[in-house]
């Protein structure tokens, strides 16, 4: 499929890309050869063929929600480089 010079400009316009003269010929011809792919996968039998959306199948990871323990206060905060009653102390990030 022919891509004009024209077409290109409007699309780099839409995208607000300033192209020189050597990109819009590249960019006409990058996007031919594209297209012309395309048209080629238009011309495969398809019919029988479920639509996919994955190339591989796939299944959701999903498990149950169990009840545990939670840590306690005392362990979680073993390992902190500050802490200030019972909390976690951390720098201040956001200037008010």
């Amino acid at each position: 499929m022919k891509i004009t010079k024209d077409e290109v400009l409007y699309v780099a316009d839409l995208a607000r890309l300033d192209l020189d003269e050597a990109s819009i010929d590249k960019f006409a011809g990058q996007i031919a050869t594209i297209l012309d792919y395309v048209d080629k996968l238009n011309e495969v039998d398809t019919a029988g063929v479920r639509p996919t959306s994955h190339a591989i199948s796939l299944t959701n990871a999903f498990r149950e929600d169990e009840h545990e323990q939670h840590l306690e206060r005392d362990k979680a905060l073993a390992n902190a480089p500050q802490k200030e009653e019972g909390n976690f102390v951390v720098p201040k990030i956001i200037e008010g």
